[in-house]
């Protein structure tokens, strides 16, 4: 499923018909930058985005700085009363053409590769129907980024068939300097593109 730079960069392919995509922020610091990240996404033609977030990243930003719906695990619950009624990460699974996950923090990249499913943004990850393009930007400190098991997981999460933009080496908010920052919302969103053009070219052949 990893894309490659084949795909010419024409937009016609999106602007014929609505694509959806579905954001996933978890508690690393870099999501400081989810405000910008989705404001690029909605400069995309025909993009449609919402947000699933993980309660600890909703420290590092404003809902109200976000200008498209916000899920969270309180919603999960706040719509399930009884078995006829609509189960949310399935329905964000059924909704979305393509899952980004950015950024993807140290504890969300060991559940995701262990198959733990214990917030909303796990439970979508988990039910995510890999025909499907997940694309993830891992984020973390630097000593967390080389511990040995990140690499195995990393890995794991390739196995399945997900995209990894990779992290940058920068000076990171903590003070170290190294690998591990999440790529620049820049290069995501050019990533985003790239597999939603050959995405959407590949529908029309």
């Amino acid at each position: 499923m990893e894309s490659s730079a084949s795909c010419p960069a024409d937009a016609a392919p999106l602007a014929k018909r609505q694509f959806r995509v579905l954001v996933g922020v978890t508690g690393s610091v870099a999501a400081l930058k989810l405000p910008l990240l989705v404001s690029r996404l909605l400069d995309i033609p025909g993009l449609e985005v919402a947000v699933v977030t993980t309660e600890r990243a909703k420290h590092f930003y404003s809902p109200q700085d976000i200008p498209v719906t916000l899920y969270s695990d309180a919603d999960e619950w706040e719509m399930w009363k009884c078995r006829s009624d609509p189960v949310l990460h399935i329905d964000l699974r059924r909704w979305a053409d393509l899952m980004l996950v950015a950024p993807l923090d140290a504890n969300t990249l060991g559940k995701v590769a262990s198959g733990i499913c214990d917030n909303l943004l796990t439970c979508v990850i988990r039910a995510w129907d890999c025909r499907k393009p997940l694309l993830f930007c891992p984020a973390m400190n630097t000593a967390m980024w080389e511990h040995p098991v990140t690499a195995q997981q990393v890995g794991l999460l390739k196995a399945f068939g997900y995209v990894e933009i990779p992290c940058v080496a920068k000076k990171l908010v903590c003070g170290d300097e190294g690998l591990g920052a999440m790529a620049e919302v820049g290069t995501i969103v050019d990533k985003v593109k790239e597999v939603l053009f050959c995405r959407g070219s590949s529908q029309q052949s």
